[in-house]
C-alpha cells in the first residue's frame, strides 16, 4: 500500500489539534482584512471629523472614534494590513540571512566559530533594546523598522539552521553526493538546503508573532514607523492620555495584537509537532 504524501500526513496531524485549526481560521480571516482593507475598510482611516471625536462605539462607528473623530474600526482594519506587511518582511530578510548564516557555519567548519559568536553576540541584547538602538541610528520609517527587526531575528534562524546543518551534513546521501564529486555549493543548494524547509517554516511563523509585538512595542515608544502611519502599536500610543476616557482607543487595537500574535503562535505550535517526525505516525 502506498504510504500517504506529506501533505496528506501534515493535515491528518493537524486535524487532531482542533485548537491549531481555529487558530489557523482565526488567521485566514485576518489576513483576509490586511488584503481587502482599501475596499472594505467603512470610513477613510485618515479622514478627521472633530464634531464627532472619542464618540463610543455605536452602530454608526462600532469601534467608536478617536481624539480626532476618525473611525477607528477603519483604522485598526488598516492597521492589519500594514501590521501584516512588517512582519512579512521580517520573516523573509530574517530567514533568508539566516539561512546563509547558518549554511555556512554549519557546512564550513572553518567559519563556525566566528559567525557562531557573532550571532551570540546579537542574542546577548534583548530583542527590543537591540531594536531600540538599531531604530535611534537608523532614524523611523517602515523600511528602517523592516531592517532592524531582520536583522535582531538573524540570529534565531542561523542557530536553527546550523543544527540541522550539522546534522545533514553527516548523513549518507550528503557523503554519497561528495564522493561523487558535487561541488559545496550544490552539495548545500540541492541536498542540505531542501531538507531545511520545515524547520526554517515553523521558526518563520513564531519571527512573524515576534516582528508584531517588536513593532508595535517601537511605534508604541515613538521610535518605530512614523505616527501619521495607522498602526496598532501608534494608535495604542496616541491614546495613551485618553485611556481613562475612552478606553476603546487601547481595547481594539490591543485585541488586534493579541489575537494575531496568539494565532500565530498557535499555528507554529502546531506546524512544529506536525513536522516533527518522531511525532508523525504513518498510517
Amino acid at each position: 500500500m502506498a504510504s500517504a504524501s506529506p501533505t496528506i500526513l501534515l493535515l491528518r496531524q493537524l486535524r487532531r489539534r482542533p485548537v491549531v485549526l481555529a487558530a489557523a481560521a482565526v488567521l485566514g480571516i485576518i489576513l483576509a482584512v490586511a488584503l481587502l482593507s482599501p475596499w472594505i475598510v467603512p470610513y477613510d482611516p485618515m479622514k478627521m471629523d472633530i464634531l464627532n471625536r472619542l464618540k463610543p462605539p455605536v452602530g454608526g462607528h462600532w469601534f467608536g472614534t478617536d481624539e480626532f473623530g476618525r473611525d477607528v474600526l477603519s483604522r485598526v482594519m488598516q492597521g492589519t494590513r500594514l501590521s501584516l506587511l512588517v512582519g512579512f518582511l521580517v520573516v523573509i530578510l530574517a530567514t533568508a540571512l539566516g539561512a546563509v548564516l547558518g549554511l555556512l557555519g554549519g557546512y564550513i567548519r572553518a567559519l563556525d566559530g566566528a559567525l557562531m559568536r557573532f550571532t551570540d553576540a546579537l542574542m546577548a541584547f534583548p530583542d527590543i533594546l537591540l531594536a531600540i538602538a538599531f531604530m535611534a541610528a537608523l532614524g523611523p520609517s517602515l523600511f528602517n523598522v523592516v531592517l532592524a527587526l531582520g536583522v535582531v531575528y538573524t540570529p534565531r534562524v542561523a542557530r536553527v539552521v546550523r543544527a540541522a546543518t550539522l546534522v545533514l551534513r553527516e548523513l549518507p546521501f550528503v557523503e554519497a553526493a561528495t564522493a561523487l564529486g558535487a561541488t559545496t555549493p550544490r552539495i548545500v543548494l540541492r541536498h542540505v538546503l531542501p531538507n531545511l524547509l520545515s524547520p526554517m517554516i515553523v521558526q518563520g511563523t513564531f519571527i512573524f508573532a515576534y516582528a508584531i509585538l517588536t513593532e508595535a512595542a517601537l511605534s508604541f515608544l515613538g521610535v518605530g514607523v512614523p505616527p501619521t502611519t495607522p498602526t496598532w502599536g501608534n494608535m495604542i500610543a496616541g491614546a495613551q492620555q485618553y485611556f481613562r476616557q475612552a478606553d476603546w482607543l487601547i481595547l481594539f487595537p490591543g485585541l488586534a495584537i493579541v489575537l494575531t500574535v496568539l494565532s500565530l503562535q498557535m499555528v507554529g505550535d502546531g506546524l512544529r509537532d506536525a513536522l516533527d517526525p518522531r511525532l508523525q505516525k504513518v498510517t
